[in-house]
């Protein structure tokens, strides 16, 4: 089994939260996900997460807080890439401020746009199922840190 170590940033202003349309390099098209990514070796989360706005969004941020983590399994049967074994993706989510920049495209990268979107118009998107969870822990700021998994299905990537 593969594992990923991932942060993401909820950036929610005005009952809009920050999508970034990331276009597959696989050639199976586009979705609406969080801004962020893989964690680098010896990096810390913390400092990922702000690195991915940047990266993909054009925007610097601050870390506000900590918001949850979720696990989930991709299962081999579903991935991507043929022949690929099941896959944990371990998710850490952080409210993130927005403190300066414009938005633009992702230099050479999978980030085609960064849009402000209204959270009521979520369900009609074509999303990763990051986003789901992503506003949930905004919304509902659990204590400890986790929401119901989302089902992949639908509009909803894995």
């Amino acid at each position: 089994m593969s594992r990923r170590v991932a942060a993401y940033a909820v950036c929610v202003q005005d009952e809009r939260v920050l999508l970034a349309r990331y276009v597959s390099p696989y050639g199976d098209g586009s979705w609406w996900t969080l801004p962020g990514g893989g964690v680098e070796p010896c990096e810390d989360p913390f400092d990922t997460v702000t690195r991915e706005v940047a990266e993909e969004t054009g925007y610097e941020s601050v870390v506000e807080q900590l918001l949850g983590v979720d696990s989930r399994i991709i299962p081999a049967a579903v991935r991507r890439r043929p022949g690929a074994d099941d896959h944990q993706n371990i998710g850490i989510f952080y409210a993130v401020r927005i403190t300066a920049g414009t938005t633009r495209p992702e230099p050479n990268g999978e980030t085609a746009e960064s849009v402000w979107t209204p959270t009521t118009k979520i369900p009609t998107l074509r999303r990763a199922a990051l986003v789901d969870i992503g506003v949930a822990l905004a919304h509902s700021r659990p204590l400890t840190g986790h929401v119901p998994p989302v089902q992949a299905g639908g509009l909803i990537e894995h």
